[in-house]
């Protein structure tokens, strides 16, 4: 692989005992993969051949790549004759494997931030597979192939500031499973608990209570105070 090809990325530490250190890895640009999935609940209705797919929530995103190390092409690299680096490939390695080891700290392992680029990715190492596929004459890595696996990270403070919700933005139906409450529902679709007045208007409820397992519900977007008619966000 040509030196030209490689580029620079960091994971820097954001939190625990070895928070703000950045550690530098050779990375091949030619591709890294994005994945979110969202997890849906099978709902049994009486009457009907196939159970409704209800969703239930989504997933963290996940970021997966390789990335490389190497004391030969790395031009900061022990044998490079541009730049002596102090730390081995063997002392790189181990202190991104230890990424994955709990902090006494924070029991747990650190949150992390992938650079490269414009990419910019909070997250935790999920999994790490390396490949060494180079070795020093005395028998230490001298080249090795890192797979790893980040999965998104945000803090609760993140997540109440910012939620991943969004209301209606047109009149939908949805069907009641097991427990579930006006209140629990307009909490989920809308982000406010008081809002299951507008879906009992819209249902014509007498008594919200009146509500059991496979009822079918509409749900209406909520205006602007202009009257617009736009869903809020």
């Amino acid at each position: 692989m040509a030196q030209s090809q490689l580029k620079k990325a960091t994971i820097t530490v954001l939190e625990g005992s070895r928070k703000g250190e950045v550690l530098t890895v050779l990375f091949n640009p030619t591709e890294y993969t994005f994945e979110r999935s969202n997890t849906y609940k099978a709902v049994p209705v009486p009457g009907i051949g196939a159970p409704l797919m209800q969703f239930v929530n989504g997933e963290s995103d996940h970021l997966s790549m390789e990335l490389f190390l190497d004391d030969y092409t790395d031009p900061q690299g022990p044998t490079s004759l541009l730049q002596k680096e102090s730390d081995p490939l063997g002392t790189r390695l181990e202190a991104l494997t230890s990424l994955l080891v709990i902090d006494a700290s924070l029991h747990a392992p650190p949150p992390v931030r992938f650079s490269w680029g414009t990419l910019r990715f909070c997250a935790v190492i999920e999994r790490l597979g390396r490949k060494v596929t180079m070795f020093h004459p005395d028998g230490n890595p001298a080249r090795v192939t890192l797979s790893v696996s980040f999965k998104e990270y945000r803090t609760l403070r993140e997540q109440l500031d910012n939620p991943r919700r969004e209301s209606a933005d047109k009149t939908k139906r949805r069907v009641v499973i097991g427990n579930e409450r006006l209140w629990w529902i307009a909490a989920h679709e809308y982000d406010d608990p008081d809002e299951w007045v507008r879906i009992a208007l819209a249902n014509e409820l007498d008594d919200p209570r009146e509500i059991a397992p496979g009822d079918w519900l509409e749900l209406p977007p909520i205006e602007n105070p202009d009257g617009t008619g736009q869903a809020r966000r």
